[in-house]
């Protein structure tokens, strides 16, 4: 572990100042492949007076990727409200080459709610697991963290719009790759015209119509304060939190947006708009170099895709995109009519669009490496493009030479971090002007012309030495913040695409709803900022229990978030405030008792004590204040009234020290129905049975009907609920002011089977466990199949049960069910073993949150019976046999399905990843422990020749390999590893015979192939005269970083995926539902 001071590296916005503490922290991790825990935390190191560590999730954080953050180390023991704001960035260190070290880098204001930040996806497990790539040697992984605190003076006052006049937006999860596009978009005066005029009516709701939501969108940024939400518009392309939370490809969304905007503005007043502001045209051609024949097809184009490896500029992109293509020789060029012919094949541009995208290619596939990988390089662009240069040698002869095609520069779209994720932000000049401004999700900043275009050419940069004196190599680092798409518009067109855009543009039932939206805000703000000098009451009555009690609640009394709501200044006397209530309720003040709430230490809420006229003397804010213990911001009272036969108000009783008041509920076991019936009081001293005719008429029941009374005690977390003796007295059965009794008629005994919750108690456990889930297959996990009502106290035993039913399975150890992850909207990783859980609000808890979603599978053998099996994956076949079997035993299994050359063949098991063997299994050991998701399993026979070894006889391991594109010295395997026996005194030249007789190789291809002893990744490459095994070590099987190297290309087609993939990734193409 090391950390020293590092220069300032890059800058990220103007926070850093020149006296920015930045250290460099390294973190050497030994035995990675060997931690077996969930998270591991670096030692703490301090930045900035500040203690940090670094946190990995060494098998991901629930994604198949390394997950990588920075962590406040002592972030439990600082003090409330705690915050600081760090530029950083990690990095996992390539120790073959420096240069393809994975760094990313990003900012962040640390506080107690996110004291850590980071990437959940850093790069791909299968790449840092692969030792060929460099990421893990001698299973020792090196990670960097590189960290500058910040000063940060009123970072969260900073106020974008009344600094540089425009507003941000905010990023919902990673949607800045989308925010930096939609700022690209409104900054084209004549394309957000074209939105406001899209027709949309009052009726329309914005999260389900992409034009009323851009609209919304846009005029929030033409008119707000402060950053806009794009929630509604996500919303109406039809995504969910799972597509919030997923970077998508910018240059993808920009097309499919411009796809559905062009297809919803058909047939209107704007029909066309995209076309005209966007759609370009070029010609490709052919032509025959020694017959009269030109084949030509003009095709349509939104946007550009230039090249950036191996072009210093966009001119040199745009060279690139003309060059001209020679077919010849075995290329040549079948022309109708005149056969096979040497041919001239290219593109030329018929016309250019007014605004012009430019893709620049800074993501590319790399064949050698089988990966994305991102484009660095430097690559320039200019502030005015010429595309008329070299007389027009981009230029069709179709093409009009009257339009002068010179562009001036509009926006660089910025991304900045690696292949696997990173950050997007925007350079734009709204105005053309010589200020660009920086949109960075909800900070606008202003910014020179260097920042928007050098510092994002990309390439190398110099740190200054520290020591001049010396003569130190100076360190470089690559930049990984760098422009990926540009915007461009034409000089001619400038006046018209920038254009002006005001209200008259904007339709009116739009205005009015924003105004509305707006002014809704504005009243809440201002509310907000004069709630210290008002108190909100809320009044609860005997309506409101009755609308309440068995429909929207069956636990206490009311909820106060649906009774009548007062917002009295605090100033006004409670007895006016009385006055306001009768106005309301109409309920003179004069039959008018109100009564005090209570939060009890079981955790209920009833009513508690009425008000004393001192009380009542009160203003609003001095009751608040003297009965509010808690502080809450609202007073709740319930407002007794007696009302006569003809529902008028009359006088209220007096109340005595003896008086209780109790609330009374009502259950029918036949309807399970409970339902609030009235309220009374009773006498401490009196019993029960005294009251049972009251209750008896209440309840509308006969006078000789037994009756059954229960206290609902509480709830939570457990239901209470206790019978009550009609002999003894309501002092003894400790009943007080705002007790609940629950009552029914009693139980024949007759009958008592018939009901499923046949009293009070059964029945208010039932309601306060019961849970709708909704079962999805685990084959399709994104799909409700059916959903079924459950008791959240339901056994295992019981929810697999009722899910057998469900689908018809006899034998209910037969299903498996999957818990679901609330973060990642997917399945756990690993199902429920059987009888794992106890309860089914086991199943349902992830973290801190509930959810209502399971998975299920039905398998082919009971569960059990399969927990006790290992299931390997041998090649293509699956083996299922007792975790206590050896490898024999799968041996054996594999024996029985496959055929042999011979009914005695040997067959051995071999441990292969990324193309090498690591490993023979012995025969007797135990399959348990052997790990079938990281590396592939290949069962094969023993040849004859590796039985009869001689005393100086070699058995090396071969391995096919090319050399990796970018980087010569280092070779990439491929292909299916094998071992062979080579003689003490053999010849390249005599291996090279039996080689290509065992791979069943052409002379004309294996006359190319190359042969090297490769170790250590090294290739030293044979002659034909060689002795081979004068090279190889005498161990048995020798090392799989020493062997016969076959270099030659690899002709096998691509795999779409990774082999290794997490069961539940989903990898999704942007998509607009609506």
């Amino acid at each position: 572990m090391e950390v020293v001071p590092a220069e300032p590296a890059a800058t990220v916005e103007n926070q850093p100042t020149e006296d920015t503490p930045i250290s460099r922290f390294t973190w050497t991790i030994d035995n990675l492949s060997r931690v077996n825990t969930k998270k591991l935390y670096s030692e703490t190191f301090v930045v900035g007076g500040y203690k940090w560590r670094v946190l990995i999730f060494p098998r991901g954080n629930n994604v198949e990727f390394l997950s990588m953050y920075l962590d406040v180390a002592d972030s439990a023991v600082l003090p409330y409200g705690w915050t600081r704001y760090a530029q950083f960035s990690l990095s996992v260190v390539n120790q073959i080459h420096n240069k393809f070290t994975i760094r990313k880098e990003t900012q962040h204001q640390f506080s107690a709610r996110e004291s850590d930040w980071g990437f959940t996806s850093f790069m791909p497990l299968s790449e840092l697991y692969n030792p060929s790539r460099g990421y893990l040697v001698n299973d020792t992984c090196v990670i960097e963290a590189e960290v500058a605190v910040c000063k940060v003076v009123d970072y969260w006052s900073y106020d974008s719009k009344k600094e540089t006049g425009y507003v941000g937006l905010k990023n919902q999860g990673a949607t800045c790759y989308m925010n930096s596009l939609l700022q690209t978009l409104y900054h084209i005066p004549y394309f957000r015209k074209a939105v406001y005029h899209m027709p949309t009516t009052e009726n329309d709701m914005p999260s389900g119509s992409i034009p009323l939501a851009l609209q919304s969108l846009f005029y929030k940024l033409q008119y707000n304060d402060s950053s806009v939400s794009t929630k509604e518009l996500t919303k109406s392309f039809g995504w969910d939190m799972h597509d919030s939370f997923m970077q998508h490809d910018v240059q993808e969304l920009n097309r499919v947006l411009s796809e559905k905007l062009e297809d919803k503005m058909k047939g209107t007043v704007v029909e066309g708009t995209i076309q005209q502001l966007f759609e370009g045209h070029h010609m490709n051609y052919i032509e025959c170099i020694n017959v009269d024949f030109k084949s030509t097809r003009k095709e349509s184009f939104y946007d550009l895709q230039l090249d950036v490896k191996g072009c210093q500029d966009v001119y040199a992109s745009f060279d690139k995109y003309v060059e001209v293509e020679r077919l010849e020789g075995d290329n040549k060029y079948h022309a109708e009519q005149h056969g096979l012919q040497d041919a001239k094949k290219g593109v030329l541009f018929i016309d250019f669009p007014p605004v012009l995208q430019l893709q620049l290619k800074r993501f590319e596939y790399d064949f050698m490496r089988d990966t994305m990988v991102k484009i660095n390089d430097r690559y320039e662009f200019p502030l005015q493009l010429d595309l008329d240069r070299d007389d027009g040698k981009y230029l069709s002869p179709d093409a009009d030479r009257n339009v002068r095609n010179l562009y001036t520069l509009h926006s660089v779209l910025v991304h900045s971090g690696g292949v696997h994720g990173g950050h997007y932000y925007a350079f734009i000049r709204p105005t053309l002007s010589d200020q660009w401004f920086k949109f960075d999700d909800e900070r606008v900043t202003k910014e020179d012309a260097k920042r928007a275009l050098e510092e994002q050419y990309g390439g190398e940069e110099e740190l200054p030495q520290t020591n001049p004196g010396l003569n130190n190599t100076p360190f470089k680092f690559t930049k990984y913040s760098n422009a990926y798409m540009l915007v461009y518009i034409r000089e001619s067109d400038k006046d018209k695409i920038i254009c002006n855009v005001d209200e008259k543009d904007i339709a009116e039932h739009l205005r009015i709803r924003l105004e509305k939206d707006r002014e809704e805000k504005e009243r809440r703000k201002k509310e907000k900022a004069e709630a210290h000098l008002y108190t909100i009451i809320k009044v609860a009555r005997d309506d409101d229990l009755t609308a309440q009690i068995g429909k929207d609640i069956y636990f206490d009394l009311v909820d106060h978030d649906k009774v009548p709501s007062f917002r009295i200044q605090k100033q006004m006397p409670f007895t006016q405030f009385k006055e306001e209530v009768a106005k309301e309720l109409g309920i003179p003040t004069q039959f008018q008792r109100f009564w005090l709430w209570a939060k009890r230490q079981n955790h209920t809420y009833r009513p508690n004590r009425p008000l004393t006229p001192q009380e009542e003397a009160l203003t609003v804010g001095q009751l608040k204040e003297a009965a509010n213990k808690a502080h809450n911001a609202e007073l709740k009272l319930f407002l007794e009234v007696e009302l006569g036969l003809d529902l008028k108000p009359l006088a209220l009783p007096d109340k005595t020290r003896d008086d209780i008041l109790l609330f009374f509920k009502l259950y029918d076991p036949e309807k399970e129905q409970l339902r609030y019936v009235g309220r009374l009081f009773v006498k401490a001293s009196g019993r029960p049975q005294d009251i049972l005719p009251k209750l008896r008429k209440m309840a509308g029941f006969l006078q000789d009907d037994d009756v059954e009374l229960y206290e609902e005690i509480k709830f939570e977390p457990n239901v209470m609920c206790e019978y009550i003796d009609n002999r003894i007295i309501f002092r003894s059965c400790q009943l007080e002011d705002g007790d609940i009794v629950c009552f029914q008629k009693s139980p024949k005994p007759d009958t008592a089977d018939q009901f499923r919750y046949p009293d009070v108690p059964s029945f208010l456990v039932y309601i306060r466990n019961r849970q709708v889930v909704h079962f999805r297959s685990l084959e399709k996990p994104k799909e409700d199949d059916f959903c079924l009502e459950m008791s959240k106290i339901f056994t295992y035993d019981e929810v697999v049960e009722k899910v057998a039913q469900q689908l018809g399975v006899d034998d209910p150890s037969k299903i498996r069910l999957t818990s679901h992850n609330c973060y990642s909207q997917q399945p756990k990783p690993q199902p429920i073993k059987y009888r794992g859980v106890e309860r089914l609000l086991d199943m349902l808890i992830h973290y801190n949150q509930t959810s209502d979603i399971l998975y299920y599978e039905v398998l082919d053998i009971p569960l059990p019976e399969l927990q006790a099996l290992k299931t390997l994956k041998v090649s293509v076949h699956s083996i299922r046999l007792p975790k206590n079997s050896t490898v024999g035993d799968v041996l054996s299994d594999i024996k029985s399905k496959v055929d042999l050359s011979h009914p005695d063949a040997e067959l051995r098991l071999l441990e292969v990843f990324y193309h090498k063997i690591y490993k023979i299994f012995a025969p007797s050991e135990k399959i348990e422990n052997i790990n079938d998701q990281y590396w592939t399993l290949r069962a094969e026979e023993v040849p004859e020749e590796e039985k009869n070894l001689g005393p100086f006889d070699r058995l090396i391991h071969v391995y096919h390999f090319t050399k990796d594109t970018q980087n010569q010295t280092q070779v990439q395997n491929f292909g299916e590893p094998f071992f062979m026996v080579i003689r003490e005194d053999e010849t390249l030249s005599s291996i090279k015979e039996r080689l290509q007789k065992k791979l069943k190789v052409s002379d004309e291809d294996f006359s190319k192939w190359k042969f090297a002893y490769i170790s250590l990744g090294r290739p030293d490459y044979f002659e034909d005269s060689d002795t081979v095994a004068t090279r190889f070590q005498r161990n048995m099987y020798g090392a799989w970083e020493q062997y016969l190297g076959l270099e030659h290309p690899d002709t096998a087609p691509r795999k779409a995926h990774s082999a290794n993939q997490n069961r539940h990734s989903f990898e999704r193409p942007v998509k607009i539902y609506n």
